[in-house]
């Protein structure tokens, strides 16, 4: 099939207009798939390689060709800001043929909204959160603004594979067809995926059509990567040692950081000084500390502010001048930004990114490299690892520098098995199931307890749910006035269900703090949770602020910018990482490999780090003596296998080893005291993971360990069920703990052993 030749006249015209000389891979791929078959279509292909447009152009060829009666495709994505981007690129492919596109989330105008409604047409771009609003909010309206469907795309798909987000989406999907009599085809997008099989069947859940992944040659990858490693203070590791171990980057940089008091932000501020440039952090509040502390370079060093902000807790004026900026070509001014820049919005000609610390997936690290190399340039990234020099006295564990050792795990892991993070299956999402009920009577009204749950247990992602769970549920939401029953027997919302339900927060299902909108005269800055007294200061827009007042009642605080630098606190909580990351972090520190995009300081630091390894017995044992009775514990486990590994040392074995004070920095370390030795800890550890025991017996009595949003509402025997069976990774703790003793019978080393990944497979089968 010649794919453009299949395209429609303004598609074409579109193609010439912007001086393309030819489709892409991915482009004629999808065309084929898309237009060849009645398939669902996975596109798995780089940042920046054409994704949008290769669904897009044969999904509007077809609409154009056959205009549908309702929405004729619906694009849902994980960020308003991804929205708004792609919302005017839709707009100028689709203006000719008449085919109207419309935003619908929390910042879009009203009025395109009314239009539709009226007039139901075109492609529909939604977040999952104001779809979730829709179907409760506009019920009797989906029929008619759905019923003739066709597409379905899914962007950054990959960004809905690991949490209660992505399963909503899939539900709020199932229901929407199934309110509207719809059967379209769903696209799927992503640049970051680790298995799409497994991504294919999520894609395809609840219907009747398979999903197909073309192959297609994406053509060859080139980075450009560096990786420095700086102490907060004086002096560097190899510092004043001949720079024999380094090898060359493809650029070395020249400019020089001036003297500094952090150097890593140094650093930083020295290597965007005339460029364009994303600087990622993992938090929220580490983004306001590297903010402040680089627009403080610019006034002592008398130069223009040149950093701008961007992160989910700032107003949407914030973020949206930010953004615009990214999109001058001719801009010289760089973000400090979190994973809300991470995702597919264009930003334009940009020139590196720097990442401080390790990201916490392999798909992150991507999707940052990513947002450079666009127009024909290679991604280039710089890593700032950044750490206090170990106390004189500090215990090993203190003195091996993690994040550092993370982040080359993350590049290794890609570049030796193209390892991405896979979904995250076999979850027991009780949280949102209470989400979904709730969202389901608001929707439809009152129903029969037997209507309900057909509605809401056949649903694809509670496969797992029995019925009898789901009479515990519907009993204790009756109990708690979240639900009551009819004269005639049937379900509505409660008092307290519907407060739930009518706060405009109900529509996500993420964790989200209580905040305050903060003001400073007519403008508002953005949100921060926990707000101090008046006269105390805060931190937010990458600047600092007196606080004038506070209204408790309204949650909104009026301020005064001045100067100064304190940390902001927003309630960031760090995300998971898998096993293979910290099976990848051991085989960094035993193996002797240089890694070419290291950094003078870096070399010196990773072999520091090696040094350590070898001198305390890391290599060749996971379990090493402190002195004393005390003992450090380096499972190599990623943060659900390791949480299971804690609570199974405490509940299981505590008595037997007589272990006491553990303390955990999760998930690189345990550290404990105990009366037994090594020998005898792997023997007693071996022996109780190879009993049959009930994952329940890992909560502690009357534990109720609230997880997700919607937890609190849940009965607490369902919450403990859903911890111990969907969250704790059991299985690969066992298949650790009692890989120790066989270790020590073969000498074999602690991150290789057979079952060692959590997910029963071997690495090269990844």
């Amino acid at each position: 099939m010649n794919v453009f030749d299949r395209y429609a006249p303004f598609i074409q015209d579109y193609i010439y207009r912007s001086g393309w000389q030819a489709l892409r891979g991915v482009q004629n791929a999808a065309g084929e798939a898309i237009f060849g078959t009645d398939d669902h279509v996975l596109l798995c292909a780089s940042t920046a390689s054409g994704k949008t447009e290769a669904a897009f152009f044969p999904i509007l060829t077809l609409l154009g060709e056959d205009p549908p009666k309702s929405v004729g495709a619906l694009y849902i994505a994980p960020l308003k800001a991804l929205i708004n981007d792609q919302f005017g690129r839709l707009s100028e492919v689709c203006e000719e043929a008449a085919i109207p596109v419309t935003r619908w989330h929390g910042d879009a105008p009203q009025g395109p909204k009314r239009k539709l409604l009226k007039k139901p047409a075109g492609v529909l771009q939604i977040t999952p959160e104001s779809l979730e609003s829709l179907l409760v909010n506009k019920s009797m309206e989906i029929p008619s603004l759905f019923c003739d469907l066709r597409f379905l795309i899914i962007d950054e798909l990959h960004s809905f594979l690991r949490g209660d987000r992505g399963l909503q989406t899939f539900c709020l999907i199932e229901r929407l067809c199934r309110l509207s009599g719809c059967d379209p085809r769903r696209i799927g997008l992503s640049a970051t995926l680790g298995d799409p099989k497994a991504a294919g069947r999520l894609l395809a859940c609840g219907s009747r059509r398979r999903t197909r992944v073309p192959r297609f040659d994406g053509g060859k990858e080139v980075w450009r990567l560096s990786m420095e490693h700086f102490y907060n203070t004086p002096p560097q590791a190899g510092e004043g040692k001949p720079d024999v171990l380094s090898a060359p980057m493809a650029e070395t940089p020249t400019d020089t950081p001036p003297k500094a008091a952090d150097p890593g932000i140094g650093y930083i501020f020295a290597h965007t000084r005339g460029k364009k440039c994303l600087i990622f952090t993992n938090s929220r509040e580490e983004c306001e500390a590297v903010c402040q502390s680089l627009r403080q370079y610019c006034e002592a060093n008398h130069e223009p502010d040149r950093f701008l902000i961007h992160h989910g807790n700032l107003s949407a004026s914030y973020r949206e001048s930010a953004e615009e900026e990214m999109k001058d070509d001719d801009s010289r001014l760089s973000v400090c930004a979190t994973a809300t820049l991470e995702l597919g919005i264009d930003i334009g000609k940009l020139e590196r990114a720097f990442q401080i610390d390790a990201p916490f997936t392999v798909s992150g690290f991507l999707q940052r490299m990513g947002r450079t190399g666009r127009r024909g340039n290679p991604s280039e990234m710089w890593f700032v690892m950044r750490e206090d020099h170990p106390e004189p006295r500090a215990m090993l564990p203190e003195r091996i520098p993690w994040y550092f050792i993370q982040g080359i795990a993350l590049i290794q892991l890609y570049l030796e098995e193209r390892f991405v993070e896979p979904p995250r299956e076999g979850r027991l999402p009780y949280s949102l199931l209470y989400h979904q009920t709730m969202s389901t009577l608001a929707s439809g009204g009152e129903m029969t307890p037997a209507a309900l749950a057909s509605r809401v247990l056949t649903l694809s992602c509670f496969s797992r749910i029995s019925k009898e769970d789901y009479r515990v549920l519907l009993r204790h939401l009756l109990e708690t006035d979240h639900l009551s029953r009819t004269e005639n027997g049937g379900l509505i919302l409660g008092l307290s269900g519907e407060r739930v339900v009518n706060n405009y927060k109900f529509y996500a299902v993420f964790q989200e703090n209580i905040e305050y909108s903060v003001h400073c005269g007519s403008e508002e800055l953005g949100t921060i949770v926990k707000p101090p007294p008046v006269g105390e200061k805060i931190a937010i827009a990458g600047r600092v602020w007196a606080v004038d007042e506070v209204d408790h009642k309204r949650r909104e605080v009026f301020c005064t910018l001045v100067k100064g630098k304190i940390p902001a606190y927003f309630g960031d909580v760090a995300g998971d990482i898998h096993t293979r990351i910290l099976e990848r972090m051991y085989g960094v520190l035993q193996e002797g490999a240089q890694y070419p995009y290291l950094m003078p300081h870096a070399v010196y630091r990773l072999s520091d780090a090696r040094e350590t390894f070898r001198e305390a017995g890391m290599e060749t044992r996971p379990l090493v003596h402190l002195g004393g009775n005390l003992w450090a514990l380096f499972p190599w486990l990623g943060s659900y296998a390791f949480l299971a590994l804690e609570r199974f040392l405490k509940r299981r074995c505590k008595e037997r080893l007589g272990l006491r004070g553990l303390n955990s920095a999760r998930p690189y370390y345990l550290q404990f005291a105990m009366d037994v030795g090594e020998q005898a800890f792997y023997e007693i550890t071996a022996e109780e993971a190879g009993k049959a025991f009930d994952p329940m017996e890992l909560l502690y009595p009357n534990e109720v360990p609230v997880f997700e949003k919607y937890d609190e509402y849940v009965p607490p025997e369902l919450v403990r069920k859903g911890f111990a069976f969907g969250v704790l990774d059991i299985d690969g703790m066992k298949r650790r703990v009692r890989g120790w003793a066989q270790a020590r019978q073969t000498q074999r080393i602690p991150g290789e052993q057979n079952g060692g990944l959590s997910d029963g497979q071997k690495a090269d089968d990844v």
